[in-house]
Parts: structure tokens; sequence; C-alpha cells
């Protein structure tokens, strides 16, 4: 037995596939293929049933499965502490949000690039489903995403902080500086971001018990956007503060105090259980929560 066909075997469970197992290791299918028969005969079990194009761990490959990745955690461990004084340098791929990635990622990617350059960064926006995905899959090493708080018994969470998200208008607005109700404000025109945000979401649920709702006359995904129309003292929006908390500093938008709507979204960063935690994962989590 081969920690080679270990991390096979790892990577074919968690992709479901042979084919994008080969693809993220280098090897051909067919390589694939042997490495994985080489393993079941040596252990005399199945350890996958193969349903057409998937491929899912039988009772004995899901009992391996945990063997396996303490056995790849154990190695890793000891690569990494004959390397802990080693200049970091392999690669790391972030999954985060739109909002995340435009106020917070550049600060974090310009230290982490500062204090570690040879180490090379891919950064994935998409939604907090899509992300979550991606990790299970090991297509990523890190998520960061604003969201309600996320669990999973295969997840390890590295950081929560609560963080609020707040109306905000141009800062000529009329209702720049008072102390407002919703029903003040809800036949104002809204520029909202789409639907699925789970900040409009939790907007709407809450709107809902009150037996009220928002109808906007502008829906789009890109927050930059959305700030730059409330600037030209174009309607109203719900935004997270940490999106629009540099403009409201430079005067260019304005806070408005809603008193009877209060909610939070949380960042929160997550990796994979059966992922080893690196040098440049703890990096990059330590510069994320400063």
């Amino acid at each position: 037995m081969e920690i080679r066909q270990l991390e096979t075997f790892v990577h074919v469970a968690q992709l479901q596939s042979f084919s994008r197992a080969a693809e993220v290791l280098g090897y051909t299918q067919s390589a694939i293929t042997v490495q994985i028969r080489l393993l079941e005969n040596e252990l005399e079990t199945r350890l996958f049933d193969r349903t057409g194009k998937r491929v899912v761990l039988t009772p004995s490959g899901k009992e391996f499965m945990e063997h396996a990745s303490r056995i790849l955690y154990d190695v890793n461990k000891a690569k990494k502490s004959m390397n802990d004084d080693a200049e970091l340098k392999n690669p790391l791929h972030i999954g985060t949000i739109e909002s995340l990635c435009t106020a917070k990622l550049p600060a974090v990617l310009s230290k982490f690039r500062e204090f570690h350059p040879k180490v090379n960064m891919q950064v994935t926006i998409d939604t907090p489903e899509q992300l979550i995905r991606m990790m299970e899959h090991n297509g990523l090493d890190l998520i960061y995403i604003l969201d309600t708080p996320r669990w999973d018994q295969n997840w390890v969470k590295v950081m929560e902080k609560a963080e609020p998200v707040v109306f905000v208008a141009s800062a000529d607005s009329e209702f720049a500086g008072k102390t407002l109700k919703m029903e003040d404000i809800l036949e104002e025109p809204f520029f909202l971001t789409e639907k699925n945000a789970n900040y409009r979401q939790a907007l709407e649920q809450q709107l809902a018990l009150k037996k009220q709702a928002l109808s906007p006359v502008l829906e789009i995904s890109d927050t930059a956007f959305i700030i730059r129309m409330l600037e030209k003292n174009h309607g109203l929006s719900f935004l997270p503060y940490l999106a629009v908390e540099r403009d409201i500093r430079k005067g260019r938008i304005a806070l408005l105090h809603v008193e009877d709507v209060e909610i939070s979204m949380y960042r929160q960063i997550f990796y994979h259980k059966n992922k080893f935690k690196t040098r440049e994962m703890e990096e990059f989590i330590r510069l994320a929560a400063e």
C-alpha cells in the first residue's frame, strides 16, 4: 500500500469521479483505475460502487476513508514539521463571495503577498452554496463567506464574526441622520441585491412577519454599482456594513437608522475536515481574523 494510492482513493471519494480525480492529480484515468484496483485487491474488498459516471463509497469504503484520511493527515503533519522554518511557497485557493472580495480580501491578500511572495494564490467568487459544494469536492482550500451561521460535521470552522447589514442612501437624502421606522421608507425606490442574496432573504423574512414587503426598482448582484447609484441620490439600499463602510466614512453615502429592523450576517471561514491545514492556510486565516 502506497501513500499515492491513499491520496488517489481520497480524491476519488471526494470528487465521486475517476476522471475528475485524474484531472486534479495529473494522472490518466487508466492510472487512477489501476491504483484503486490494486488497493481493493490488497484490502480484499470493494471500495466503490460504480453507478453510471458517478462512483460512491461502499460501506467498506466509508470505513477505509476514515483510516486513509487519518494516515494522510499524519503524513502531511510530519512533512510540515520538517519545514516549519521554510518560506511559504505552496499554492492557496480561496473561495469567497463578491462583497467580501471587494471589501475585505484586498487588504488580506496585500499583506499575504508582502510576507509570502512565493505563494501563488487563486480566488474563486460564487454563492455560499456553490463554494461549499466546491470545498466538499476538494476544489478549494478554504472558503470565506458572509452568511447566516453555517455548520456541518465535515467542516472545520476557524472564524465567525458578526457583521451588521444596514440601510443606506445618498449623503443628500432627506432621510440621512434621522431615526426611522421601516414604514417611513417602504415606498421609496430601493436598489437591492438579487433575491438569492442571504441578507436580502433575511430582510424579506423580517418584513413578512410585519406583513410588509419591498418592491425594488432595480435588482443587481454588483454592490459597487448599487453604491454608485446611491451617490447620485437614486434611491435606498440594504447592504452589509463592511461593503459600504469606506463610502460612509468618505461622506459619499449616508447610514440610515431604521430602529425596527436589525439584521446581522457572519463572516465565516471553513475548510473540510479531511483537508490537511497547510501553513499557507493558517497564515491566511490569521490575517483574515486580524
